[in-house]
């Protein structure tokens, strides 16, 4: 187990206080695993296994609990005499009301609770009815960059050909890494097209295999936290609007336009629909809503909003690696990281012109234009001239993929998209 230390850091504040730590995220984001982390902390702590009672909810061990009564009788007969008890909730949304028995255990007893779900229904008006006040959210993402390059940096330990300098075979051809840990820039280039889920990064995988584990966690959550969930019976309809959605990640579309686009195939479906499956889509984590703000207007705008997805590799694993998804797709993983750090993040518009992205956090502010390569003198000065525009004194950054000399101009700052996922001064 590889420890990821920014969760820990987040959540262990919050230990022993009368709130419920509620984690959410798509399915295999490594939740249930940052619970085992909770609980190696707090037996280092000097917490005894007596009192600590986890049950996780994907589990055939515990499937006959399926109502907050249920789950009441059950934790009440094996809580521990002896002081606090620390509660562990794995994949709760799977018991019906489950609020009411988290706010009873919270009323009745002396306990701590964490629990996890892969639905962001989850914090909807029930969970605000119960426990008004009394729960802190954590959104749980795949692997970061950083957290990336942690867990090759163990497989390079671990392998005797990486640490011997061999050429690691990958997509048809290979990298020569050579000694040592590494290289952040190459390394994007594989996370670009495995993405961050936990599991396919435990060892090594030809992307084949990779791709098979990740269409099994979208083929689950498609199934379980949509599908069933949501009764749908024209499963064939969902899923042409999924590749649409993840065909145009990074482009601005509407349900009217897929509305359009399943009808030139002959298939009819209103938009309410689609507009529907794609809010059920950002239930379930997979997909993100990132709407458009005016700079100059100070506004946030209602239309020409854009996707992004959870992690590439669910476009990848379902449509296939294309070259010209890449842009798009290194547009999604600064987007993602945007998101893990607690910035806001809307797609800027300044007159007729587009900023990749406007991120926000309390006082602070970035501006971001995300270029996959430069090689033309009139892209460097599109690039750079949207920031320029911008009349404010905020950080302004291009981010690009290609090799470059130089880091600033004109006060905007030129960052290498793989040293800016790992760099710590924003």
């Amino acid at each position: 187990m590889i420890i990821r230390p920014t969760y820990i850091e987040k959540i262990m504040p919050y230990v022993d206080t009368p709130f419920v730590k509620i984690l959410t995220g798509v399915r295999r984001s490594g939740k249930s695993t940052i619970l085992k982390m909770i609980i190696e902390e707090l037996k280092s702590r000097g917490i005894s296994d007596a009192s600590i009672l986890t049950y996780n909810f994907d589990s055939m061990q515990h499937e006959d609990i399926k109502t907050a009564k249920l789950l009441y009788e059950e934790v009440k007969g094996r809580l521990s005499p002896n002081g606090k008890t620390y509660l562990f909730l794995d994949e709760i949304q799977e018991v019906k009301s489950w609020e009411k028995a988290v706010n009873s255990f919270m009323t009745d007893f002396d306990v701590d609770i964490f629990v996890t779900g892969s639905n962001s229904r989850m914090l909807s008006s029930e969970i605000s009815t119960y426990l008004t006040g009394r729960y802190i959210a954590f959104r749980v993402y795949p692997l970061s960059f950083a957290e990336y390059m942690e867990f090759r940096k163990q497989i390079y330990k671990n392998s005797p050909q990486m640490t011997a300098g061999g050429p690691f075979a990958f997509a048809g051809g290979s990298f020569n890494f050579g000694y040592g840990d590494p290289n952040p820039r190459l390394e994007l280039t594989r996370y670009l097209r495995m993405g961050g889920f936990p599991a396919i990064h435990l060892q090594e995988y030809t992307p084949d295999e990779a791709y098979a584990i990740v269409r099994d966690i979208y083929n689950s959550t498609i199934f379980t936290d949509i599908v069933k969930r949501n009764q749908i019976r024209k499963v064939d309809q969902l899923e042409r609007i999924v590749k649409f959605a993840f065909d145009n990640i990074g482009r601005t579309f509407s349900a009217t336009s897929i509305a359009k686009y399943l009808k030139s195939e002959q298939r009819t479906i209103d938009n309410e629909t689609v507009y529907n499956y794609l809010s059920q889509l950002e239930s379930a984590f997979i997909l993100h809503r990132c709407s458009r703000y005016d700079i100059q207007g100070k506004e946030h705008l209602k239309t020409q909003e854009k996707f992004y997805l959870c992690d590439p590799a669910f476009r990848h694993a379902i449509l296939g690696y294309t070259p010209d998804s890449v842009a798009a797709m290194l547009e999604n993983l600064v987007y993602l990281e945007l998101l893990r750090r607690d910035y806001d993040v809307c797609i800027g518009k300044i007159g007729s012109a587009e900023i990749d992205f406007v991120a926000t956090r309390q006082e602070e502010k970035l501006y971001i234009q995300i270029a996959e390569r430069i090689e033309l003198e009139v892209t460097e000065q599109r690039e750079y001239g949207r920031l320029l525009s911008i009349a404010d004194n905020y950080p302004k950054y291009v981010l690009r993929a290609d090799e470059f000399a130089g880091g600033n101009y004109q006060g905007i700052k030129t960052m290498h998209i793989a040293d800016f996922l790992l760099s710590s001064e924003y």
